[in-house]
């Protein structure tokens, strides 16, 4: 029975895939027609901003997902969350504009965030990236593509380029840290994940704090580029289940994600 529930999800998530992959397309689109043109914009919590371009983007793709798949839960970061949500077989993950910040700077790098998740895992995963014309999408066992071209994480080099904050950076070990050059600040995290799935960055250090809808859909792209995103205690992470927010986390692959995960291990929860 439970291979026959593997071939099942695996069935359901090659149907779900384009279902995700044009709604994420119109959802950008729709995004785009506020990009560069000042909207309206509010704070959430009095730190975090949130534009009418969030409210248009989530607003489309709630309708049309849920149109499609009404038997599905709903986790999106501009929807209050409903706990019936748990009571669902999947759930679909969003977030309509990861990188909301980078947004409205007029920075490119931002896009849509769209998964479906099952029993804690993401079955599908789409990042649409539009301002700079890129999509992303993975499915599981059957390796993760950027405009219908598969990618794969970086090989080993000589230097490294590395994401995240500057303080977890600074705990790498000593010798390291001649060969690191940190990145500049990267907005999107889903957009720094698909980086490093995409061979662009070697790996990243992401503070505490992300939720589900950042991490969902790229962490399917990262895993079948050939990297991983890691918790605290080396697990990969769980997703749409009563906790949606995270501790430190890490992403790439090989000897520098062993290096990462022993760096992370040894913060205070």
């Amino acid at each position: 029975m439970p291979e026959l529930d593997q071939v099942a999800s695996a069935a359901g998530a090659r149907e779900d895939l384009p279902l995700l992959r044009d709604a994420a397309r119109e959802a950008g689109d729709i995004a785009m027609r506020y990009f560069g043109n000042n909207p309206q914009v509010w704070m959430k919590g009095g730190t975090s901003p949130v534009s009418e371009a969030d409210h248009a983007a989530d607003a489309y793709l709630r309708q049309t997902l849920l149109a499609a798949r009404p038997d599905y839960g709903w986790l999106s970061e501009e929807t209050a969350d409903d706990p019936a949500r748990l009571a669902a077989r999947r759930t679909f993950v969003v977030d309509p504009i990861d990188g909301t910040r980078g947004f409205l700077e007029g920075l490119r790098s931002w896009c849509v965030s769209v998964a479906v998740v099952e029993d804690g895992r993401t079955l599908a995963g789409v990042l649409e990236c539009p301002a700079t014309e890129e999509t992303y999408w993975a499915l599981p066992g059957e390796g993760a593509f950027l405009n219908g071209r598969r990618i794969a994480v970086r090989r080993p080099a000589a230097m490294v380029e590395i994401g995240g904050p500057k303080p977890l950076i600074a705990l790498m070990p000593a010798q390291w840290q001649g060969r690191l050059s940190r990145v500049p600040y990267i907005p999107s995290l889903a957009y720094r994940l698909a980086m490093v799935a995409n061979g662009r960055l070697d790996a990243t250090f992401v503070k505490p704090s992300a939720h589900d809808w950042d991490i969902a859909a790229a962490d399917l792209i990262l895993r079948e580029a050939g990297g991983a995103l890691l918790d605290q205690k080396g697990r990969a992470p769980r997703y749409a289940g009563e906790v949606i927010q995270h501790g430190a986390l890490v992403a790439g692959s090989g000897e520098l994600l062993a290096i990462l995960s022993a760096v992370v291990a040894g913060l205070d929860d």
